[in-house]
């Protein structure tokens, strides 16, 4: 097991100025267990190192997932108690290479001009039951999924009912989970895990982050594909040709 050179030096309000968190979230995340107790140094003030800067940076990117604090809970309570900060980088790198586009904040107005075209309430209705945007209020303020916004724009010209598509959408939802489940199995017990037995050997690491910025693209890729073929032979299958 590797472990962090860096002798804890930071008291509580150095950790979170360098977190960028509040005190109060730095204690409160200690009594939820999610950090490790500090060191005790002189005068019975506590010291944080690296490792907990690196843990509070991976339970930001779990908070960027989406993941409710139980989540967060679960994933780090699943992670070896002595792991060392470049053992956390690395697992915010694989977490991070995941997260979603955030929602940007915009209005109907800006909207319509961004997209090209005017947008009726039904439209608006549509994209929302898509998951699309968001509508936080009673004014024209929206927040808008950009990597979704392409694809609710085109469905909204294909003569199909909301209820076919949102049942579509279920179904999508329903495998990719699945799949993500099953890959994020195999990824552990197949990848991180002969990682975690050569981590002193820097070019493990290397290879590990570059796994990690690649990895997402290649594996939609290969999810694309697959679908494609998939779906071809379901068609032939069903109407012939």
């Amino acid at each position: 097991m590797a472990t962090d050179t860096e002798e804890p030096s930071l008291t509580v309000d150095e950790l979170a100025a360098r977190a960028g968190v509040t005190v109060r979230t730095v204690r409160f995340y200690s009594t939820r267990g999610l950090l490790p107790p500090p060191e005790i140094g002189p005068r019975r003030v506590g010291r944080y190192g690296s490792a907990h800067l690196s843990r509070l940076a991976l339970i930001e990117e779990l908070q960027h997932q989406g993941l409710t604090l139980a989540a967060i809970e679960r994933y780090l309570g699943g992670l070896p108690a002595d792991l060392s900060a470049h053992d956390l980088a690395i697992h915010r790198a694989l977490v991070a290479s995941w997260t979603p586009d955030k929602a940007e904040e915009t209005t109907r107005e800006a909207l319509e001009r961004r997209v090209g075209r005017p947008l009726t309430d039904t439209d608006l209705d549509r994209l929302a039951a898509m998951n699309v945007l968001e509508r936080p209020g009673s004014g024209d303020a929206l927040r808008v999924d950009p990597g979704l916004l392409g694809l609710g724009l085109a469905l909204l010209d294909v003569p199909i009912s909301l209820g076919t598509i949102l049942a579509a959408r279920t179904v999508l939802l329903e495998h990719a989970r699945a799949t993500a489940r099953e890959l994020t199995r195999l990824f552990h017990e197949e990848v991180w895990g002969p990682y975690r037995e050569r981590e002193d050997d820097p070019e493990q690491v290397e290879a590990m982050k570059s796994l990690s910025a690649h990895m997402q693209p290649m594996v939609v890729q290969a999810l694309v594909t697959a679908f494609q073929r998939s779906l071809k032979q379901e068609l032939r299958d069903t109407y012939g040709g």
